[in-house]
């Protein structure tokens, strides 16, 4: 869905008086914070949420398959195949709960590049038996199901070879085998592909049902470290969920008040953290001829200026709601659940430098760059920079390379 369409939508959604009994609206959409409160608030939501280990999302994807499908193909071949080619649509999904070690980039791959990858194993099983040809054609199916279905979607150079990789451990005569049972790695437990017993689909959901919940990363080919990361991200986001999930009702007796726990942290930064604001036109002046690091110095207090502004002006008018002063609007009631949370506000985070720290790291970060910048002005500028307290770092370097060059 267009999300720039969605106030159209409301509009014409809040205009229907007398709609017939058997209408339905029925509308689908990824998670995004531009969806109309109005519409969500009359609305019978419905939340599906990918399924978590391999085994769960092998079983998810058969949930969809139908007998028809397999009686399309009657080749003995086709059964294994297609519970290989699950394996593989499914490890590549669980592979981005990994984050950048995982994949470079996010890819969606979605039930279609399944559908059509089982059609194209069919179509070409059918045609090796109506040809008479003993060998399947190995290359063209990696090729196919790699490179135009799957691999479609994989724009990094380094993630299609991943692809690659899996393709030629997972599809190849091998798997016919009979004394080569894995396909792929034994980490604690066997996973095979269902023998010649297996010839239903209960069987082999049952057979699915046997798989770990819990897969290792050696199964996807990546170190045991590679979950620390994943365990950790999740115990994050579990944690945010929660707090974000928090009332703003008062604390019981003796408790302290949640509004007042936020006009202590947003007077605290106001007073002791939030600097005067540079005198861009001034420090411009008292440089003759800027170099190449005084520009970068010059742009990047214009940058530190317009967070400065922002957050002094939004601190004072999140005090005036809490007072009763001016209203309280969305942005102002996420600064202050952030203040309570201890997150970043959104709206610095858009003016700040990229980052994950919380809100108390984030202001020794914000203070230390204040300092450099104020010791570059008032002394000389640094003979060793902390680049990570530049907003944009590679202007620097790039200052620094102009002036060697000069």
């Amino acid at each position: 869905m267009l999300v720039s369409w969605l106030k159209t939508l409301e509009r014409i959604y809040d205009a229907i008086t007398k709609p017939d009994k058997a209408f339905r609206l029925w509308l689908t959409t990824a998670p995004t914070d531009k969806f109309p409160l109005g519409i969500l608030q009359k609305s019978l939501k419905v939340v599906t949420e990918p399924p978590d280990g391999l085994g769960q999302n092998i079983k998810n994807t058969y949930s969809r398959l139908s007998e028809d499908v397999f009686d399309g193909c009657t080749q003995h071949q086709f059964r294994p195949m297609v519970y290989v080619l699950s394996f593989f649509h499914a490890v590549i999904q669980e592979r981005k709960k990994f984050g950048k070690i995982g994949w470079n980039v996010t890819y969606d791959f979605t039930a279609s590049d399944y559908e059509i990858s089982y059609q194209l194993i069919s179509m070409y099983l059918n045609k090796a038996k109506a040809n008479d040809e003993e060998e399947l054609p190995w290359d063209t199916l990696r090729y196919l199901i790699g490179e135009a279905m799957y691999g479609g979607r994989v724009t990094d150079d380094c993630d299609r070879r991943v692809m690659t990789s899996y393709l030629l451990e997972y599809m190849g005569n091998f798997i016919f085998d009979s004394n080569q049972k894995f396909f792929f790695a034994k980490t604690d437990f066997e996973y095979v592909i269902p023998g010649d017993d297996i010839q239903t689909s209960e069987q082999t959901m049952e057979f699915i049902e046997s798989i770990p919940l819990v897969t290792p990363p050696g199964v996807f080919g990546l170190h045991s470290n590679a979950e620390i990361t994943y365990y950790s991200n999740a115990a994050k986001e579990l944690w945010v969920n929660i707090l974000q999930m928090a009332t703003s009702d008062g604390g019981g007796a003796g408790g302290v008040n949640r509004e007042d726990i936020i006009l202590e942290i947003a007077e605290g930064i106001q007073t002791k953290t939030l600097p005067e604001m540079y005198d861009e036109y001034n420090i411009r002046k008292s440089f003759d001829i800027p170099t190449p690091t005084q520009i970068v110095l010059l742009q990047e207090l214009e940058r530190f200026n317009k967070l400065i502004s922002k957050m002094g002006a939004s601190i004072s008018d999140l005090k005036k709601a809490l007072n009763g002063e001016i209203g309280m609007s969305a942005d102002l009631d996420s600064l202050g659940s952030s203040f309570f949370n201890g997150f970043l506000p959104p709206m610095w985070v858009k003016l700040a430098p990229p980052t994950e720290k919380s809100l108390v790291n984030w202001i020794a970060h914000f203070e230390r760059r204040n300092k450099q910048y104020r010791d570059w002005i008032d002394v000389e500028e640094p003979k060793v920079i902390w680049l990570s307290g530049l907003h944009i770092p590679e202007s620097y370097l790039t200052a620094l390379i102009q002036t060697t060059c000069r």
